[in-house]
């Protein structure tokens, strides 16, 4: 395999994960957004490994990969939380923050 064919493939899974995340307005929806731009970033790893001959692109995805599980569980979590609190995933529907409240 040519790995450009790799870095294409990357590139729009990020592109299209970037799009969900900048368009969606449910949560849902923008987590799953944002683990295909992680998807992008391991198929970049694995196949610049694979260019280089080395090993540390595939230890650099296996340990992103761990993260990802733990950032599905805390942000799973968080979604949980808003529908408890607002009945809606909605994240549009959040209240903005006040300039002084921002400020403290």
């Amino acid at each position: 395999m040519h790995p450009l064919i790799g870095y294409l493939i990357a590139a729009g899974l990020f592109a299209i994960g970037l799009y969900g995340v900048l368009t969606r307005r449910n949560a849902v929806l923008q987590l799953a957004a944002a683990e295909l731009m992680l998807g992008g970033v391991h198929l970049v790893l694995v196949t610049t490994d694979l260019v280089a001959g080395s090993l540390t692109g595939q230890s650099f995805a296996l340990f992103i990969v761990v993260i990802a599980a733990a950032e599905v569980g805390v942000g799973l979590a968080l979604v949980l939380n808003l529908w408890r609190e607002r009945a809606s995933i909605d994240t549009d529907a959040l209240p903005e923050e006040d300039e002084a409240e921002a400020r403290r």
